[in-house]
């Protein structure tokens, strides 16, 4: 069975900043409130009419292909994590494809809210591990301003939007994908939704006036299946692979909450200085929060690092992924 490892990675984040000071003209808060609570102090919007997750999706995608010599043509697999698909069909891993030049490829869209990365790389890997396949790409990509209700002070907060890239492909010396923990709990669909627009409750001006198209969030049941599930598989995951926390070079979390982070990061035991955190710049940008960190955190990712990546999301669902790095990233570094 072929070892799947990532071997670059793409990201583009919208030239919009919304900070909490204009937040704060929209609803009842304060930066204070939102730092204390959350952790965030900006984040990305995509601004024009007509522009979706597949445009930022295209954006890291063309720049993953450039930093690492890869031809369009040589793409044999695309997956995009998103909740916030261009259309509901056609998918949005096609539309990416195509804006790319990628033609001769299986293209398809995976939805587990903030855990798609993760799922979609566990899937990716796969498509390396079967053999029959040698260049994979999977793309987070999420405007979660478009599904973000600018009225309601305890979700509008909390969103960003971006995209991340990374490009999977066999590994020839053992590194790359070497354990995953994922999990799906049907008990959160009643926490963390949107009501309407899907085959139950199609669009209509009623569902429109009601403002049902957007977050729905109970925050303190998320908060607390969140707490307890990313912070425990994320101990699991190292318990399984015998790795302590001076064995982990970087831990990952999902960009949700730094109370949430927090929390995780206690239970694995890892040094402070080895997590990864950009909330404060991005915010919550769903399943593209743990690939941004990649990409942004790059350049000091070495060959052989051992690094643990975690998610929570709306389902429930969650999970854990280990990484053995197979490259060094200086190589990128701008």
């Amino acid at each position: 069975m072929k070892q799947a490892a990532i071997t670059g990675i793409g990201g583009y984040v919208p030239d919009y900043i919304l900070d909490n000071d204009e937040i704060s003209r929209m609803v009842d808060t304060t930066d204070e409130w939102i730092m204390t609570r959350i952790g965030i102090k900006e984040r990305r919007i995509l601004k024009g009419e007509g522009l979706g997750s597949s445009f930022m999706g295209e954006k890291a995608v063309r720049q993953l292909l450039e930093k690492t010599g890869t031809r369009p043509e040589e793409i044999e697999v695309l997956i995009c994590a998103t909740t916030t698909p261009d259309h509901f069909f056609p998918n949005t891993a096609s539309i990416i494809a195509e804006k790319n030049g990628i033609k001769n490829t299986i293209a398809f869209d995976m939805a587990a809210a903030c855990s798609g990365f993760l799922f979609a790389l566990e899937t990716g890997a796969n498509f390396i591990a079967s053999g029959k396949y040698k260049k994979v790409i999977v793309v987070a990509a999420e405007k979660m301003s478009s599904i973000t209700d600018y009225t309601d002070r305890t979700t509008c907060p909390l969103f960003g939007d971006a995209a991340a890239a990374v490009l999977l492909e066999p590994s020839e010396d053992g590194f790359g994908l070497m354990d995953s923990i994922l999990r799906t709990d049907g008990v959160g669909s009643s926490h963390l939704y949107m009501k309407a627009g899907g085959s139950a409750y199609p669009a209509t001006i009623e569902t429109v006036t009601k403002r049902e198209h957007f977050i729905y969030q109970e925050g303190q049941a998320v908060f607390k299946y969140a707490v307890t599930n990313m912070a425990d598989v994320s101990a699991e995951i190292m318990e399984r692979n015998h790795l302590s926390k001076d064995d982990v070079a970087w831990f990952v979390p999902h960009q949700a909450n730094l109370r949430i982070i927090d929390a995780a990061v206690k239970r694995t035991g890892v040094d402070y200085d080895k997590v990864m955190i950009n909330i404060q710049r991005y915010g919550n940008t769903s399943g593209v929060s743990i690939p941004l960190c990649l990409w942004e955190w790059e350049p000091k990712l070495k060959k052989g690092d051992n690094v643990i990546c975690a998610a929570f999301g709306a389902g429930f669902t969650w999970g854990s992924v280990y990484l053995k790095w197979a490259y060094d990233g200086e190589k990128f570094a701008k």
